[in-house]
Parts: C-alpha cells; sequence; structure tokens
C-alpha cells in the first residue's frame, strides 16, 4: 500500500473515531435537552446536531462540487428529527458513503484532482477536503459535548478517544 493511501486511511480511522464517539454523545441527548441554545447567537442543540450529523454527507456533495440547491437539501434533511437512535444510526450511514468515495479516488485523484465548492473562488484537492472533513467533524463534536456538559450530562473526556 502507498504512503497515500496508508494516510488516507489514517484519516479516515480518525473521521471514524469523530463519527463513533459523536454517535455515544447523541444517544445520551434527553428530549428536553433539544431546545437548549447557550447564547441567542448560536446553534440550538437540535440545530448543532442535525449540522453534525449531516457533515460527511453535505462536505461530500461539496466536494463533488453540487451546487448551492444541492448542498442545502442535504443540510435541511433532517428538519423535524429528534430521535437520538435514529440520528446516530444516520451519522455512521453518512460516514460510510463518504468513506465509499474516497477509497474509490485513485491515488492521482486523492492527490491531484481539484474541485471547487459554489461558495469558493479555488478549488481544493481531494485530500485536502478530507482533512476538512475530519476538522470539521471534530469540531462540532466539541461543541456537542460542551453543550451536554453545560446541560448537565456526566462526561468525561476520555470517552472522546474510545
Amino acid at each position: 500500500m502507498s504512503g497515500t493511501f496508508q494516510m488516507r486511511d489514517h484519516l479516515l480511522q480518525e473521521l471514524e473515531t469523530g463519527v463513533r464517539t459523536g454517535a455515544e454523545l447523541i444517544r445520551r441527548i434527553r428530549p428536553e435537552d433539544w431546545a437548549y441554545r447557550p447564547q441567542d447567537n448560536m446553534r440550538s442543540l437540535q440545530e448543532l446536531v442535525h449540522h453534525f450529523v449531516q457533515i460527511t454527507a453535505s462536505d461530500l456533495v461539496i466536494m463533488q462540487e453540487k451546487g448551492e440547491a444541492e448542498v442545502g437539501e442535504v443540510e435541511n434533511r433532517l428538519s423535524g428529527q429528534d430521535d437520538p437512535e435514529q440520528l446516530a444510526t444516520i451519522l455512521r450511514s453518512n460516514f460510510e458513503g463518504y468513506k465509499d468515495y474516497i477509497v474509490s479516488l485513485s491515488e492521482e485523484d486523492l492527490l491531484n484532482r481539484s474541485t471547487k465548492a459554489f461558495y469558493a473562488e479555488h478549488g481544493h484537492l481531494q485530500a485536502q477536503w478530507q482533512i476538512e472533513t475530519l476538522t470539521h467533524v471534530f469540531h462540532h463534536r466539541s461543541q456537542l459535548y460542551n453543550y451536554l456538559k453545560q446541560l448537565g450530562h456526566e462526561l468525561h473526556f476520555s470517552m472522546l478517544y474510545m
């Protein structure tokens, strides 16, 4: 296996950790938690979870150069959804679809194929998009962890790496 594919797989393993541990956080959400909003200018817990669950799906359509309407449709698919188990299942399914795409790329495409998001002036290489998705997931997983801590959930940082 080439070094490129080894790095791709390491990044996918890290992304899977973020998805798996994020799903465990989602499963802890109580019905009364959904409306929580730390400040007026921040997302509610439900809005945050919906965004988090859709990251790999929306980032995938962005990196495949889909338009704003299609990206918006992906990002709004979960409207009204508040079942933690279903949301955790969708999170995993979205990750699997994303992973299938990344693994399908040739080494040449991973390293040299540039695609441009509908909102950007310049494109990114597929490998750069993979890193962007990883950091995006971990950013919002951290927010989710903090929201739940603020709601009084018993959490320990070690659960983010188990």
